[in-house]
């Protein structure tokens, strides 16, 4: 059966230790050599930075995120281990691991990693195709010759390659499709390398959930649940029709995934929707000075999003939750699209001036969509802000700065409200 070792990268055909460096991780699979599509998503990559850059933290849970009423961004594997999970409210997961060490989210820095790991997957491909700042489809189908090797040899090279240069660690899912290879990466985590084979598929995915599939939210699941449909098992006893009937386009899409069947290429050019931003309270409040801090700071999260993208947007969007949880929404549309923290900062203030005092607020948020490449952004100077050019070169060249000296390194002072 064709093997691989992840530490020396050796290949050989005998199950058991690495003959070469005497190594147990060591990947076994029938069609380990003749698969292509694959998945790569870092492992806890925010938190994962952060032990990096503070060894005090090493043996410490973790969690990224806000103030007790905002969400968990990311955690640490300790904290996992505790029940700790993305999006859960800061109060339960504080309730579940009341030692964990709180970071705010330093997003420049990762955008400025994730640009780094993405320079390492274009050496293998050109076809990848970027989910978030810590994960991304690659197709590698055709490069064996390129690189002198299969791609599962290229893709252990670049998690080995990720751990020497960064000191971080990814999981990799390899399969015939994407959303097996997606399936395949979480399998293992952290620091994982599966495989799904073409031969295999049916009976892998026969008894397990449907929530593996992206995309199956709790609406979502509780419609299935009703139609008692909870394992692929489940799913594969409907008619597409009956599907479609159900569910919509999304029964369709369900037939089709309960038979490992994705037709979707992996697209280096795939379109980003919209990048946004949002912080939660941990007291209402009305207070002018707080809320302006806030939205300076959205907006520079925002901004770096899509500077690390290399795009840019020509909606600007407010969004206000009060304290009885009714949402406010305001939209402005751009002459020009823009990629820069301080136009995002200047609209986003004029929206929230037009709102008016509606307060108490509980949530803010800064969102930016319309996306298009940055060469598109900043073109035309604002006749009625001449300042806006020099604003945009200072902008850059603290940008610039941070890069080399860290996200601390020039804060506005507003930044600090």
């Amino acid at each position: 059966m064709p093997a691989l070792c992840r530490d020396c990268l050796s290949s050989f055909d005998q199950p058991g230790r690495c003959p070469a460096c005497g190594s147990l991780r060591v990947k076994h699979h029938p069609e380990l050599f003749d698969l292509s599509i694959a998945h790569m998503d870092c492992d806890a990559f925010y938190a994962s930075v952060e032990k990096r850059d503070n060894p005090d933290l090493r043996d410490k849970p973790v969690i990224i995120g806000g103030g007790r009423r905002g969400v968990v961004s990311t955690a640490c594997y300790i904290a996992r281990i505790r029940g700790v999970r993305s999006a859960m409210p800061m109060f339960q997961a504080l309730k579940l691991c009341p030692d964990a060490v709180v970071v705010k989210p330093r997003m420049a820095v990762y955008a400025g990693i994730s640009r780094e790991i993405r320079k390492m997957m274009d050496d293998l491909t050109p076809d990848v195709e970027p989910l978030s700042l810590d994960e991304a489809f690659m197709d590698l189908s055709g490069t064996a010759k390129l690189h002198g090797a299969p791609p599962a040899v290229m893709l252990a090279r670049l998690v080995k390659r990720m751990k020497d240069e960064l000191g971080l660690t990814g999981s990799i899912g390899l399969s015939h499709n994407k959303f097996l290879a997606k399936v395949a990466s979480d399998l293992e985590k952290p620091r994982g390398f599966s495989v799904i084979g073409k031969e295999e598929t049916a009976d892998f995915l026969r008894d397990r959930p449907v929530r593996l599939i992206w995309g199956i939210g709790p609406a979502a699941q509780a419609s299935l649940d009703k139609a008692g449909i909870r394992t692929f098992a489940d799913l594969l006893r409907w008619e597409e029709r009956d599907l479609r009937d159900r569910f919509g386009s999304m029964g369709t899409r369900l037939w089709h995934l309960a038979r490992g069947q994705d037709r979707r290429k992996v697209s280096a050019h795939a379109p980003m929707k919209s990048i946004s931003n949002e912080t939660t309270f941990f007291e209402d409040t009305s207070n002018p000075d707080i809320l302006d801090g806030h939205l300076w700071r959205l907006a520079e999260k925002v901004a770096d999003r899509a500077k690390a993208k290399e795009s840019a947007g020509r909606v600007v969007t407010l969004k206000l939750k009060r304290a009885d949880h009714s949402l406010i929404s305001r939209r402005s549309a751009l002459r020009d699209p823009t990629q820069m923290a301080d136009t995002l900062y200047r609209i986003a203030s004029g929206l929230f001036d037009q709102v008016g005092d509606q307060g108490p607020y509980r949530l803010l948020g800064v969102g930016l969509s319309d996306l298009v490449p940055e060469a598109q952004a900043d073109m035309s100077a604002d006749l009625l802000d001449p300042q806006a050019t020099q604003r945009r070169k200072a902008e850059r060249a603290t940008d610039e700065i941070r890069k080399k000296f860290g996200s601390d390194a020039i804060l506005k002072g507003r930044a600090m409200r």
